[in-house]
């Protein structure tokens, strides 16, 4: 392997290791709503979140995949197959007809990672089915197109599957979105599934793709908890969630960062590391052992409409909860941002 090579496989590595990060703070952030709001408001949550990204990428998706002239059924059902393939998400698609497509998501469940899946209740799962995959004919302009679920994971049951049918009649809205739990998805063959041109999806493009995959739930996620439920609930469990992740996950991603732990100036080595692999244009000053770190852009939360001073708090905790993972008394303090918007301004040690 060449020393470009290398360089390559390095940035990917830290590339995927932010993804797991993000990744997590989503996965954490619904089970902090559902640990301390309860089900009703983890469900409602969940719901607004998955609506949001399928009206602001599905649609988008399909073009850019190649899929806008396929059959709604078929187009749906490709779309959840490619799309979580590209972010790492374990996925199975079965064709059957132009008017039915099955999806099936396999153990083990991307977005309940490890024992995450024990904490989260079959509402809350099926507000993300309502909130996506019910949504798609809507979308399509075709209101005969409906998801049925056969198995949900949170249930106990062997993955999460359906199929997406046509009918030969408009749907009702309760009706968008169905339960046959006693029908079964037919085998994956994995030869005859999609796939993506690989001249148009080369390996540097997929990988950036993963990150950002893990980092759009989050974009969504955190202006979704402001408008849900407030800036001041909001805040405290987007800064809480941060907090918690970023302590049990600082040691995962230090390794891909080739950062140790200690004080101040190792947990500022990281965060260059950290800001770079997302994007984020950083500058560091240094006196008398402390450090300032001008945060000038922030990529995570460009571009959105509805974002909210409330949204820093992601930031605040999850660099609060790092600093912990790296070593005991490491200061981290966010000057406040005008209208919560870049640069920031953060003082470490």
């Amino acid at each position: 392997m060449t020393a470009g090579q290398d360089a390559r496989e390095a940035q990917w590595l830290k590339w995927r290791s932010v993804a797991d990060l993000y990744h997590a703070f989503f996965t954490g952030l619904i089970l902090s709503v559902v640990t301390r709001r309860g089900t009703a408001d983890a469900a409602e949550f969940v719901f607004r979140v998955f609506r949001r990204q399928q009206q602001e990428r599905f649609l988008p998706g399909l073009k850019k995949l190649g899929l806008d002239h396929l059959p709604p059924a078929v187009a749906a059902a490709q779309y959840h197959y490619l799309s979580n393939w590209i972010g790492g998400v374990h996925v199975e698609y079965m064709y059957e007809s132009d008017a039915k497509a099955w999806i099936r998501y396999p153990p083990p469940r991307w977005i309940w990672r490890g024992t995450a899946i024990c904490g989260v209740p079959g509402e809350v799962s099926r507000a993300m089915l309502r909130g996506w995959h019910a949504n798609n004919g809507a979308a399509l302009g075709d209101l005969r197109l409906g998801f049925v679920c056969t198995k949900q994971s949170v249930d106990g049951q062997d993955g999460l599957e359906g199929y997406y049918c046509q009918y030969d009649h408009p749907l009702e809205l309760d009706q968008r979105l169905v339960f046959a739990r006693h029908l079964e998805a037919p085998p994956f063959d994995a030869a005859k599934a999609p796939a993506l041109p690989v001249d148009s999806w080369p390996r540097p493009r997929l990988e950036k793709a993963y990150r950002n995959y893990a980092m759009e739930y989050v974009k969504t996620a955190a202006p979704v908890m402001v408008q849900v439920f407030g800036p001041e609930d909001a805040g405290y469990l987007l800064h809480l969630t941060g907090k918690l992740i970023g302590m049990q996950y600082f040691d995962e991603i230090a390794r891909a960062f080739q950062v140790g732990r200690g004080g101040a100036r190792e947990f500022v080595d990281f965060l260059r590391v950290l800001f770079d692999s997302q994007d984020d244009a950083i500058e560091i000053g240094e006196s008398a052992g402390s450090f300032e770190v001008q945060q000038k852009t922030w990529k995570l939360m460009e571009g959105v409409a509805d974002d909210s001073p409330a949204c820093t708090r992601v930031l605040e905790g999850l660099l609060e909860g790092l600093a912990a993972g790296c070593g005991r008394h490491i200061p981290v303090h966010l000057k406040p941002p005008k209208g919560g918007k870049p640069p920031f301004v953060w003082s470490i040690g």
